[in-house]
């Protein structure tokens, strides 16, 4: 599988994630079941996307890129749609997060490019 094809996986696993986690506040603690049925099917193809990325890269990696994009991802959701905002601490904790993960995927051995 070509290092796009892993990456765009990847990015999908977070995507769903990011699509459940916003159902799941959606459900109202599992209230409603159309959101709670969206949960459930995201996180289960997140999952599953991310189990065919480790294939090939390192899963402490792969969960870094998940994670960092993924509370990025989120936040903006709650930005955007639940009126959620951040402070300037949390701002600077969300770039220090990503620079985290640039640093890993440019400088680390431990990804194969």
């Amino acid at each position: 599988m070509s290092q796009a094809a892993i990456y765009g996986l990847l990015f999908a696993a977070i995507v769903l994630e990011v699509i459940g986690t916003t159902a799941l506040q959606l459900s109202q603690q599992f209230t409603r079941i159309g959101p709670t049925a969206l949960v459930v099917a995201c996180y289960a193809a997140a999952f599953y996307c991310l189990s065919l990325t480790l294939k090939s890269i390192p899963v402490g990696v792969a969960y870094a890129i998940w994670s960092a994009l993924g509370i990025v991802l989120i936040s903006s959701v709650g930005l955007v749609f639940f009126k959620q905002r951040l402070d300037l601490p949390a701002i600077v904790g969300l770039g220090l997060i990503i620079s985290g993960v640039v640093v890993v995927n440019l400088f680390s051995k431990s990804v194969s490019h």
